[in-house]
């Protein structure tokens, strides 16, 4: 049997280790690639910081899998045991441009349930982090459950990008959206997105393209509070698959799935 305390504790020391690490590349130049396309960046870091974590796993828990965002871990079809899904630095162009407002990302699953949800904002040393069952925290203090809030009253984190045209989605569906809530904010890490949901700094986080390792550890945090992750028609997802992903606390999750994101809204 898991000893989930013992994988908790663990994973909150490797993660602090990884971020002394990355704090110490700041003043040193980057080795920076592209990925899919000119704006989809990765740096010597991201890779060297996905294989420390790679490292400590198979060597403490070598029958553990592993997702990693820079393909440095298993290659895997289903969740099938414990699976560490990592994000080394969600937010690589914040990291790149301004040495902020970017995170690690940790999410440890069993047999395709969250168990441990873990992200680190490096810069300002928070620590989001949730055990299913045990309540969710940042650095020590506990973080109350998610409440209700009503749409005209809602901030929520969506992407310039996703309200005007584009080939993944009609764009009016979240611009009906914009006209109705308080206001928008886009920071440029899912992750980081996901925490301040949980803290309440905004109330929902809408993308229309995420990948496991960047919603991981924030799923695991969010329903721990009593919020919804799920796609943007409201099914469960499943951790292994890019797609769209729609993050909110309770009630207004149903409120904007019901009269926004259906195409009859339109």
């Amino acid at each position: 049997m898991t000893n989930w305390h013992e994988v908790d504790n663990n994973a909150k020391t490797w993660i602090n280790e990884a971020a002394e690490r990355i704090r110490a590349s700041f003043p040193k130049t980057l080795d920076i690639q592209t990925k899919s396309n000119p704006n989809d960046l990765v740096t010597n870091i991201d890779k060297e910081t996905e294989q420390f974590f790679i490292g400590k796993i198979n060597a403490t828990y070598p029958e553990h899998k592993i997702l990693g965002e820079e393909g440095y871990g298993d290659k895997l079809n289903k969740h099938a045991g414990v699976v560490w899904i990592i994000d080394p630095i969600d937010g690589t162009m914040n990291f790149i441009h301004q040495q902020r407002n970017f995170a690690i990302s940790i999410g440890i699953y069993e047999n395709g349930v969250g168990v441990i949800g873990l992200i680190y904002d490096v810069v300002h040393n928070e620590l989001y982090h949730a055990v299913k069952g045990k309540g969710a925290y940042l650095n020590d203090k506990k973080i109350p459950d998610l409440e209700k809030v009503p749409v005209s009253n809602a901030i929520v984190g969506i992407s310039p990008s996703w309200v005007v045209e584009n080939k993944r989605f009609d764009y009016k569906l979240l611009s009906n959206l914009v006209k109705d809530i308080r206001g928008t904010r886009s920071y440029g890490s899912a992750a980081l997105e996901m925490a301040y949901v949980a803290t309440g700094r905004i109330d929902a986080y809408i993308s229309l393209r995420l990948a496991p390792w960047d919603i991981a550890g924030g799923a695991v945090i969010i329903k721990e509070l009593g919020g919804l992750v799920t796609t943007l028609t409201g099914e469960e997802l499943d951790f292994l698959t890019a797609g769209p992903v729609f993050v909110s606390k309770p009630g207004l999750h149903e409120q904007i799935l019901t009269n926004y994101l259906q195409p009859e809204n339109l």
